[in-house]
């Protein structure tokens, strides 16, 4: 029989789940206006500033496997809730990083607020596409990654109201704001962990092991034979990185290619590309009932590809412009990458999607040299690296083939 999202426990799941996704976005949202807000406060260089987002996103790659195999043994409800415990504790050491006003310790909070995202998302992104009939997984995790963008909306909104003075600019040596907004997080993060503690989650292993047993019977059953797997954590290490570098120097570029605009503006900027973003999960979630997820991700590679050379000319107003064009069609990619890959493995689910988590150290990678290009050639330059990104998005879409979609209705029904 499948399992509908309609069914109390099921709808319980999906929207509690929903919750973290909202959650993860917020604080993204808010690290690509830290980027900027260090620059000034810290006077640090863009390649420095980079550091923020390696931090960042380095701690998915170290905490990725090891959450796999927690929740592999514990559940998805376990691992939930161990990485909102770490999302709390990382936002609370703001304040000693605040006391001390050194970027080694910022960083350090960073990474292990990091940390406990890096095992929320292993948990939530398989458990929101498993939430439901295989067949749609991509358009379901898409509707919960919407939910994701609204928090990178409200992120950069945040930021720029609060962590920029009058003037536009960050205050040299203040993060008294900062401070503040990272205690308000932590504060809400506790409250998900009761609601999580108390909470009847859907056990899902039975019917990912009935999978695999279907994959037994057809293959070897190791999740690199799959290649929409294997090809999958490759593109999403690529696209995170895009993703994360069009992002870290938004702001740059505002200030740059925009005359007479400030960082804080540009802050208000980024959280409208945030919004273009949103737009687009809803968007493409709606469109995934009619266009095949692997064919909407072609199309969407395919205009960032584009605009990313727009970018690249420099031309003021414009090259802004296609920069939150980017956000838009670069709003279901994630998903749809992750759940593409993911589909086939079965009870390997888990260990696979820390494999897929685990490629979000593309984003660890990308801003640092998309820095170092920045500080000598100029932000619109560096645009060059997520457009080779894109292209390997493209490619990914052309080697995809939807080998699992058979077995997994055949579990199912």
């Amino acid at each position: 029989m499948k399992a509908k999202i309609t069914e109390p426990q099921f709808r319980l799941g999906f929207i509690l789940v929903t919750t973290l996704f909202f959650m993860w976005g917020l604080s993204y949202g808010l690290v690509d206006v830290l980027n900027k807000h260090f620059q000034e406060a810290l006077h640090i260089t863009k390649a420095q500033s980079g550091l923020i987002q390696a931090a960042y996103f380095g701690a998915y790659f170290v905490i990725a496997l090891p959450a796999g195999l927690f929740i592999n043994k514990k559940g998805y409800k376990a691992g939930i809730i161990l990485g909102l415990s770490l999302y709390a504790i990382g936002a609370l050491l703001f304040v000693p990083a605040a006391m001390q006003l050194t970027f080694g310790f910022f960083l350090f909070a960073l990474f292990v607020l990091a940390l406990g995202l890096g095992c929320l998302e292993t948990a939530a992104n398989p458990y929101a596409s498993a939430l439901g009939d295989p067949a749609t997984a991509e358009q379901r995790l898409n509707l919960s990654q919407s939910f994701n963008g609204l928090g990178q909306f409200f992120g950069p909104l945040i930021g720029g109201l609060f962590f920029f003075s009058e003037g536009g600019s960050a205050a040299s040596g203040d993060f008294t704001a900062v401070t503040y907004t990272y205690v308000g997080i932590a504060l809400v993060v506790v409250v998900l962990i009761a609601l999580f503690a108390k909470a009847k989650l859907p056990n899902l292993l039975e019917n990912e092991e009935k999978l695999d047993a279907v994959n037994a019977q057809k293959d070897s059953t190791s999740m690199w034979s799959h290649s929409e797997f294997k090809y999958g954590v490759i593109t999403l290490f690529f696209y995170v990185a895009a993703q994360v570098g069009v992002g870290a120097f938004f702001i740059n570029l505002m200030v740059e290619t925009w005359p007479q605009s400030s960082s804080q503006q540009g802050a208000y900027f980024l959280s409208i590309a945030m919004l273009a973003f949103l737009i687009g999960r809803f968007v493409s979630t709606a469109l995934m009932s009619k266009i095949a997820a692997n064919k909407l991700l072609m199309i969407y590679a395919i205009i960032n590809t584009v605009l990313c050379a727009v970018i690249l000319s420099g031309a003021d107003y414009i090259a802004v412009i296609a920069a939150i064009a980017v956000f838009f069609f670069m709003s279901s990619m994630f998903p749809t990458i992750f759940a593409m890959g993911v589909k086939n493995l079965g009870s390997k689910t888990k260990i696979g999607s820390s494999f897929m988590i685990m490629a979000i150290v593309g984003g660890a990678v990308m801003p640092y040299f998309m820095g170092k290009i920045a500080d000598h050639f100029g932000t619109h330059i560096a645009y060059a690296l997520p457009l080779v990104c894109f292209l390997i998005v493209l490619a990914y879409t052309f080697s995809y083939k939807n080998t699992a979609l058979v077995q997994a209705e055949t579990v199912v029904n």
